[in-house]
């Protein structure tokens, strides 16, 4: 019989024959046995990502393997820290989620969205800072109502409840209520099907802070916005917080009541924009660090020049990588990064299918000011040398020619020289990253 605090260890040792390398490397290594205890196995991950990776992608390997080790069938769950007030989340391989709620019961706040782990650029400074301020003093600025607005998946909801998160901590003496204009509708309905529109009133006017995400949904609803005029005028009057986040600013929320929308903007508006590039690189690295990954910088730098509408695809393009890496076996790496970019972004194929080793020099060299022919002449000035290096990094990602075949292009070069340009553009910021945007827009907008 195995030693009870060694079962997991060597179960690892069975998983690591029969499981790819690669996907070892990035989904069981770091982890460990957090308890064992009759038949139930508890097993430690860093993130919730790789827990609930190994839950979707392993749970049959995983039990199996436990069995073969102890003699026994186990009830095995994978736990993962949330944070320092709640410390584990736990889920079972076995049946449904353990009664563990990841949510507060209250205040529907999800405790993963925090200041910590929102990144701060020159795209949403100004939205952060008035949440700090609102966060370390509710109702006690001038930023009441704040109205945060912007496109899909710029990290509105995570700020939002950020504030809240914040306020629950730090001052729990405060009565937070986070809620959807969805939601909102839904219970006041129910509260006009049970006779209990009294309660609903008085749930909503004790608040101390109010955070109501996507107010466009508002909306044509007659009835919902009335109600939800009294209880904001109540709110503001007695100078509690209310914080509103929507896609639109208030004027061009189409059926939105006057008199709601002159409230709205009685306080600060604040408009998310996407990220530029170095923000876009700051989110994605913060993403695999609290995932617990190492992503190459020429891998994150290749998805953050790609991938430029808002968080949430910059994200998605991450656990792709992640998930096609572990599926194929594959190391992460540019060319990895190459391969689901260009199967994932849309049209992305149609785009680029008529360009071609001229069009890239021509409309490098117009860009930077350089001939044709010193770009491929065996100068080395750093103005050439970075002209040659950003013409073969976007033939190679633009056409599907050897890397031979862009060397010889470019003035005779080897793959070697290819391959090393190929890893420094990406790495590039600042004026140069935001040349390569501006020389591949060109080229998508070809005649």
């Amino acid at each position: 019989m195995n030693h009870p605090e060694s079962v997991w260890i060597d179960c690892l040792k069975i998983l690591s024959t029969k499981i790819n390398p690669v996907s070892y490397k990035a989904w069981f290594e770091k982890t460990k046995q957090l308890s064992l205890k009759d038949s139930e196995l508890i097993i430690l991950t860093e993130t919730q990502f790789v827990a609930d990776w190994l839950a979707q992608n392993y749970a049959s390997i995983i039990t199996k393997t436990a069995e073969t080790v102890t003699g026994k069938t186990l009830n095995i769950s994978i736990a993962y820290r949330i944070n320092e007030h709640k410390q584990f989340e736990i889920i079972s391989l076995n049946n449904e989620p353990i009664e563990d709620k990841p949510f507060d019961e209250n205040t529907t706040l999800n405790p993963r969205y925090n200041f910590e782990s929102f990144v701060v650029g020159d795209f949403n400074c100004l939205a952060y800072t008035a949440a700090i301020a609102i966060a370390e003093a509710p109702g006690k600025t001038r930023y009441n109502p704040l109205y945060v607005y912007g496109g899909v998946g710029l990290g509105k909801t995570h700020l939002l409840q950020a504030i809240g998160n914040f306020i629950r901590v730090n001052k729990p003496e405060k009565v937070v209520r986070y809620i959807s204009s969805e939601r909102f509708t839904d219970r006041f309905v129910k509260s006009l099907m049970n006779k209990s529109t009294g309660r609903f009133k008085e749930y909503f006017r004790r608040s101390d802070v109010l955070l109501v995400d996507d107010v466009q949904f508002f909306t044509g609803k007659e009835t919902i916005q009335n109600e939800f005029f009294h209880i904001f005028n109540a709110l503001h009057q007695r100078g509690q917080q209310i914080v509103l986040t929507s896609d639109v600013p208030p004027s061009q929320i189409k059926g939105l009541e006057k008199r709601l929308c002159s409230r709205f903007e009685w306080g600060l508006l604040v408009d998310l924009q996407a990220p530029e590039y170095e923000s876009r690189v700051a989110i994605l690295r913060q993403k695999a660090e609290s995932d617990g990954f190492e992503i190459p910088d020429d891998v994150l730098s290749y998805i953050a020049q790609n991938v430029t509408s808002n968080i949430r695809e910059l994200e998605g393009s991450l656990i792709r990588l992640l998930a096609y890496s572990s599926i194929q076996g594959r190391e992460i790496s540019l060319d990895l990064a190459i391969d689901i970019i260009q199967r994932n972004i849309p049209d992305f194929q149609s785009r680029i299918k008529d360009i071609n080793l001229n069009d890239i020099m021509n409309v490098v060299s117009q860009h930077i000011g350089i001939s044709p022919e010193l770009i491929r002449s065996r100068k080395r000035t750093k103005q050439i040398a970075v002209a040659r290096q950003i013409g073969m990094y976007l033939a190679r990602k633009f056409t599907n020619l050897s890397l031979s075949h862009i060397g010889k292009f470019f003035g005779d070069r080897d793959h070697a020289t290819v391959v090393h340009a190929c890893k420094v553009i990406p790495t590039k910021s600042g004026e140069v990253a935001r040349l390569i945007e501006k020389i591949e827009s060109s080229l998508f907008h070809l005649e």
